[in-house]
């Protein structure tokens, strides 16, 4: 397994990172905890020593089973969680509806005022049964707090301890800008993937110029890029993905047109399409990890092995050549 440092904070992160918004339930239709207990300790049996979390994944559940996957062994791992998304207040302004694990109604806010995020910070702390989170990130921008007053917060935590490092996620370039004019953020964690790469246009060089990385979310676009979408596919109901853009019936034809293009590569490694397409994504300028979910282990096992092998510069020059011909149509 590869690691990378986060510009000079002194943390190292797994190239492959455990993404466990899957094992809090929220939005997943549930998830077992055993199963999910058992993944963590996989993933850092395998090297991937990284766990990205948020307290808003099944409201504090997957905080609280990373927590107990590293009780006794948190100095193995880095944890890397979110503020910023609170369910538990009421507060005027836009909110995302939702559901809980238990289908009960939720308003979601995006807020992160000075003392919100010293409180969910606490809070994320004791669920996770730590008195130090590696890399703490803005879970999305939240348009009513002046970002130097959300930062400031940060700062208190940092100089307390608390936190290791700082990073955003979901935010533009010029977002970033401001936020660095109080604390250094180290990392965005933005989505990123084959199919997905809007942010190569200002938030890739920002972190290029500045020596900050990114944190690749959805490498695998909803699974699309896995080669598994076939044009039958039948998807169960409640699944949202077929309203998507990339899943569309003319771009999941063309997404899958373009894997068989590039599945010989896969092939000479002995690998899956989406083993490749991680490995081909922590390869891309900037970033330091693709963060790939797993509810169980067996899952876990397959996405360390994208770190098995090295993609070429000539092989990724043909992917990024194919690439330039897969368009989405709206």
């Amino acid at each position: 397994m590869k690691y990378n440092e986060l510009a000079e904070s002194g943390v190292k992160v797994s190239a492959i990172t455990f993404g466990a918004w899957a094992i809090g339930g929220w939005m997943w239709g549930g998830a077992d905890k055993d199963d999910a207990l058992a993944a963590i300790n996989k993933a850092l049996e395998l090297g991937i020593t990284s766990i990205d979390t948020a307290p808003v994944y099944g409201q504090g559940v997957s905080e609280e089973i990373v927590g107990e996957a590293l009780k006794g062994r948190r100095h193995e791992a880095q944890i890397l969680t979110k503020y910023g998304m609170r369910w538990d207040i009421n507060r005027p302004g836009d909110f995302m509806a939702s559901k809980d694990n238990n289908g009960n109604d939720l308003k979601i806010y995006r807020y992160a005022g000075k003392e919100s995020v010293i409180e969910e910070c606490e809070r994320s702390l004791k669920r996770l049964q730590t008195d130090y989170i590696d890399l703490y990130q803005i879970h999305w921008p939240d348009v009513s707090t002046p970002i130097d007053e959300t930062m400031e917060a940060v700062d208190r935590l940092l100089q307390q301890g608390k936190i290791r490092a700082s990073g955003v996620c979901n935010y533009s370039a010029e977002q970033m800008r401001i936020a660095d004019q109080t604390v250094k953020q180290v990392t965005n964690q933005v989505p990123y993937s084959m199919v997905e790469r809007k942010v190569e246009a200002e938030v890739v060089p920002y972190c290029l110029e500045h020596g900050r990385g990114i944190l690749a979310y959805s490498p695998l676009q909803r699974g699309i890029l896995t080669g598994k979408i076939t044009e039958n596919y039948q998807f169960e109901e409640g699944d949202h993905r077929p309203n998507t853009l990339h899943f569309k019936p003319q771009n999941r034809k063309t997404i899958n047109n373009f894997l068989q293009q590039i599945k010989p590569i896969a092939d000479g490694y002995g690998v899956t399409l989406a083993q490749l397409v991680i490995n081909w994504t922590i390869q891309q300028p900037a970033i330091v990890a693709a963060l790939v979910g797993a509810r169980n282990p067996e899952q876990v096992a397959e996405n360390a092995k994208a770190a098995d092998f090295m993609l070429t510069g000539d092989e990724i020059k043909q992917i990024n050549t194919l690439l330039t011909e897969v368009k989405m149509v709206a």
